[in-house]
């Protein structure tokens, strides 16, 4: 997730918003759905986990659907630039948004937005899920997470944690472990996941959340060690390593994850249409073994499931901010 520094500029956002608004938009619902090319607005830059979700699933949508997706990418402010595109839209199907662990975030962070993320959009299905795990500089003289945290009590004050940024995942789930066990150690908040782990490994921060797609290979090739996956289940490309509940910390959990949305007040047969729409994109072999080798869990929920996911994930998030006083500069 990017994170934003400062207040978010409503006028940016509005201009936004109604410079992609599509052509002979109203908000009447079209006889058959879908009547033309649909939009998929990726709100981060081309490349991350959410533009390469977008891109992954969209061909076969588009196969399923019966007119071309575009994926278009309108990075900015946290992700809210591309969410207010999505939230101006007609609620018809045509034009809709991925959004990732921010979708989430934004609301207690950001000021000034011209949309509410609770009620602006009618979300359509969780598609991809990202553990993250706790991995450790490779020398530290530790072989489990009750270790670590025994060896970190014996140095307070003098230990630092890095994040991949102020109020990402990797942030919030290290707010979440210190919060468990009740350590005092300093945040470095990094410019991005891939930013944090060199330093980790060279032992100038003792730990880090990091998603598994970022983290499995180092801790593969003796670069890492990993000492817990901060969500449900284990992840298959590291199978020994424990989920934080295993560990003894079972509120430790939280995980990156993608979804896809449409504005709020498109119609349930058109939002079950989308929705069928993943779930074929899912299980498309090529789709599904792409999926699992960059480390994600494939969901594809459906939208009363994901509605209520959304909801208890924004409440997690807002206690998480308060609680922890997270704000972004």
């Amino acid at each position: 997730m990017t994170t934003c520094k400062g207040a978010v500029s409503r006028r940016s956002l509005l201009a936004a918003a109604g410079a992609a608004a599509l052509p002979g938009g109203g908000h009447a619902q079209p006889a058959a759905f879908p009547s033309r090319p649909i939009r998929v607005v990726s709100p981060y830059t081309p490349g991350g986990g959410t533009d390469t979700t977008a891109r992954l699933i969209a061909p076969v949508m588009q196969e399923v659907l019966g007119q071309p997706i575009v994926v278009e990418n309108r990075a900015g402010a946290g992700g809210s630039i591309g969410a207010a595109v999505v939230a101006a839209a007609p609620p018809d199907g045509h034009t809709l948004l991925l959004d990732a662990l921010g979708h989430v975030v934004n609301p207690h962070l950001l000021r000034n937005l011209p949309f509410d993320y609770a009620t602006a959009f009618a979300p359509v299905s969780l598609i991809t899920v990202l553990p993250q795990i706790l991995v450790v500089p490779p020398n530290l003289p530790v072989a489990s997470l009750a270790e670590f945290v025994a060896w970190c009590r014996a140095r307070p004050g003098q230990l630092a944690y890095g994040s991949s940024g102020n109020a990402t995942g990797s942030h919030l789930a290290s707010v979440l472990f210190l919060r468990e066990t009740g350590l005092d150690l300093a945040h470095v908040p990094y410019r991005g996941g891939s930013a944090v782990l060199p330093d980790l490994i060279a032992g100038n921060v003792v730990f880090a959340f990091a998603t598994v797609n970022s983290a499995s290979q180092l801790v593969r090739d003796g670069r890492l060690q990993a000492l817990a996956v901060a969500s449900d289940t284990r992840v298959s490309s590291l199978p020994d390593v424990p989920t934080m509940a295993t560990a003894g910390y079972p509120a430790v959990l939280v995980d990156e994850w993608n979804g896809l949305y449409a504005p709020a007040g498109t119609p349930a047969p058109v939002l079950a249409r989308l929705h069928a729409a993943v779930r074929q994109a899912l299980e498309t072999p090529a789709v599904r073994d792409r999926f699992a080798q960059i480390g994600a869990v494939t969901r594809g929920t459906p939208p009363g499931e994901f509605t209520r996911y959304v909801a208890a994930q924004r409440e997690m998030v807002g206690r998480l901010v308060r609680d922890a006083n997270i704000t972004v500069e």
